[in-house]
């Protein structure tokens, strides 16, 4: 099997299409979605690194604890969502768990961007319940994909 890199995982294209979907997703809710990309060492499960780079990325600092991380590993080809303390106060357990295999299906056939758009659209519905729109909302992180290890 090809090792996968950041390189070849999102064209630039995808990744305005995915930017884009993070900017619609979060017009409906005061939740904030990020994605970020590396090719992990593999040294932790990709849950564990992505609660890691949640708060490296510094996303449990949003008011209400309400941001969102969608987390891919390239070169071991694994996924995780990560959400903020907010997030999990008031969901149920399984509450990503139709969002994950979403995701999984989409990337088994090789539709990285649309499963992520598809990912990001349901991650904003499921935000919209429990945090919905305000009028003083502040977009308090980027939308941008953030790349590589941190």
């Amino acid at each position: 099997m090809m090792t996968e890199t950041l390189r070849d995982f999102l064209s630039p294209e995808e990744e305005k299409k995915v930017v884009n979907a993070i900017s619609r997703a979060e017009k409906n809710t005061s939740g904030e979605v990020r994605v970020h990309i590396e090719e992990g060492d593999g040294s932790l499960p990709p849950l564990v690194r992505a609660e890691k780079v949640f708060y490296l990325l510094e996303m449990e600092k949003t008011q209400l604890g309400n941001g969102v991380l969608l987390y891919i590993d390239v070169r071991h080809h694994t996924f995780a969502i990560w959400g903020g303390r907010g997030i999990y106060d008031v969901v149920p357990q399984n509450f990503w768990d139709q969002t994950y295999h979403t995701v999984a299906d989409f990337f088994r056939k090789g539709k990285r961007c649309e499963g992520l758009c598809v990912a990001i659209e349901q991650v904003g519905e499921k935000l919209k319940y429990y945090f919905p729109y305000q009028s003083n909302d502040i977009n308090e992180l980027p939308d941008e994909i953030s790349k590589g290890t941190i």
